[in-house]
C-alpha cells in the first residue's frame, strides 16, 4: 500500500559528508539483508536525501532512524512495508547500539512506572488532544486492537473486540466490573449498555476521564482519576484493554496481587495486552522519547512469572496479525484529518505521528509483536473454561 508523507520543511538537505561513502555501503547491507534497497524505486525502499543519515543511523540505532524520518533525511512510499521489511529479516536485532543497551539497563535495574513517573505517559500522550483521537480512532474512541474476523469497518471491528471482551467474561447483569485503564469509557460503556453490569473505570489521563464521563453519562458507570494501585472494593470481574503496556516489569507481580485483591473468588480477569516474542527489554529508545514515555511491552515469561499462585490461565487468544489492519485504518483517519488537526500542533507532529503509525503496522504485520488476550482465574473455572465462538 503506497503512502506518501509530507516531507519535512524544516530539514536541510546535504550532499555526501566524510565517510559517508563506507557507512552507507555498511548500512546498505543491512537494508539488503531485508530485500530493502536505497534510493530504490519499490514502494518499501529507502530514498535518501541527506547522507548524514548513514552515520546517524549507525550510531544511534532506532532513535537515529525515527529522528531522521522526522527531520525529513529520508522517506519510503510505503513506510509501514519498510517496516515490515526490516522486521521481518530481524534487521533490528543486529543494530545493537549504547542507547538501546542503555535503555534496556534502564528497566532492568528502575522502576521506571512509579506512581509518579506513570503520570508522564499520560501527560505525554493520552492528554494530548481529544480532538486528535477523535479524528483518528473514529466513533468508537478505542485505542486498542481491533477484531476484524468478520468486521469490513474500523468502529465494527472495535465493536467487535468489546463485544469478544464481554462474552470471554460472561457478564450478566447485576455483576460489578472493574475496567483498569478505561481510556474514553468505550469498553465500561459497551458493558454497562449492552450487559446491564455496573462499571468502575479507572484512568490516570484527566482528558479520557473528562471525556469518559461525558460518554457514560445516565449509565451505571463510575470513571475515577486514579493509579490501579489505589482502587479498592470487590469486583465479579476485571478487564484490562491495552493498559498492561504501561506497568513495567517491576510492578507486574503487584499489578496482579492488586487484580488479584480486588476480584471475587468465582471472578474472571480479562487481560489484553500486546506482547513480544522474546524475553529480552521491550523498549524502543525513539517510542519511549517521543510516544510512550516509561513504556515496555512484556514477554509471556514475564506475564505467566507474575501471575504464579496468584491466577489459573484459562485462557490465551492471541490476534495480533489484526493490529496491522487497525493501525493502517487509524493511519488513514489522521492522514485526512490532518488539515484541521495542523491547526493546534506542532509543525513536525505530522512526520513523527505517521512514523509512529506506520512502525508499529509493520512490526504486526511481520509478526514482530503479538495481541495477547488472557483470561485469568483465582482458583479454576469448574470443569473449566470455555471460550466463546
Amino acid at each position: 500500500m503506497e503512502h506518501s508523507t509530507p516531507a519535512a520543511s524544516h530539514s536541510t538537505l546535504t550532499g555526501p559528508t566524510p565517510g559517508a561513502g563506507f557507512l552507507q555501503r555498511r548500512y546498505a547491507r543491512l537494508l539488503a539483508s531485508a530485500d530493502i534497497e536505497i534510493n530504490g524505486h519499490r514502494p518499501w525502499d529507502m530514498r535518501v536525501h541527506d547522507t548524514r543519515l548513514f552515520a546517524r543511523c549507525l550510531r544511534d540505532g532506532t532513535l537515529g532512524l525515527g529522528d531522521a524520518y522526522v527531520d525529513g533525511w529520508w522517506d519510503a512510499a510505503a513506510l509501514d512495508e519498510f517496516f515490515s521489511h526490516l522486521i521481518y529479516a530481524h534487521v533490528d536485532e543486529r543494530l545493537v547500539n549504547f542507547r538501546r543497551a542503555w535503555a534496556a539497563v534502564q528497566a532492568a535495574v528502575l522502576n521506571l512506572q512509579t506512581r509518579y513517573l506513570s503520570r508522564q505517559v499520560a501527560e505525554t500522550h493520552y492528554d494530548l488532544s481529544n480532538t486528535l483521537y477523535r479524528a483518528m480512532l473514529g466513533d468508537s474512541m478505542v485505542y486498542t486492537c481491533a477484531y476484524w474476523p468478520t468486521a469490513t469497518t474500523l468502529d465494527a471491528a472495535q465493536t467487535a473486540k468489546l463485544d469478544l471482551a464481554c462474552r470471554k467474561l460472561g457478564l450478566v447483569p447485576g455483576m460489578r466490573v472493574l475496567d483498569i485503564g478505561c481510556g474514553w469509557g468505550a469498553m465500561a460503556r459497551h458493558a454497562a449498555r449492552e450487559y446491564g453490569v455496573s462499571v468502575v473505570g479507572v484512568t490516570i489521563s484527566s482528558a479520557q476521564a473528562d471525556l469518559a464521563r461525558e460518554t457514560c453519562a445516565g449509565l451505571d458507570v463510575e470513571i475515577r482519576l486514579q493509579d490501579y494501585r489505589d482502587v479498592d472494593g470487590r469486583f465479579d470481574r476485571i478487564v484490562s484493554l491495552g493498559m498492561f503496556e504501561h506497568v513495567g516489569r517491576k510492578n507486574y507481580r503487584q499489578y496482579m496481587q492488586t487484580a488479584r485483591r480486588l476480584l471475587t473468588p468465582d471472578g474472571l480477569f480479562l487481560l489484553h495486552t500486546i506482547g513480544r516474542n522474546h524475553h529480552g527489554a521491550g523498549i524502543d529508545p525513539w517510542v519511549t522519547r517521543y510516544i510512550f514515555p516509561n513504556s515496555e511491552i512484556p514477554s509471556l515469561r514475564r506475564v505467566t512469572a507474575a501471575i504464579d499462585r496468584l491466577f489459573v490461565l484459562e485462557d490465551l487468544h492471541n490476534f495480533g496479525a489484526d493490529y496491522a489492519r487497525t493501525l493502517l485504518a487509524w493511519r488513514e483517519n489522521f492522514t485526512r484529518a490532518w488539515p484541521t488537526l495542523a491547526e493546534e500542533m506542532p509543525s513536525d507532529f505530522c512526520r513523527r505521528w505517521t512514523y509512529y503509525l506506520n512502525l508499529f503496522a509493520g512490526v504486526f504485520r511481520a509478526r514482530g509483536l503479538q495481541l495477547w488476550q488472557l483470561v485469568l482465574s483465582p482458583n479454576g473455572v469448574p470443569g473449566g473454561y470455555r471460550r466463546p465462538a
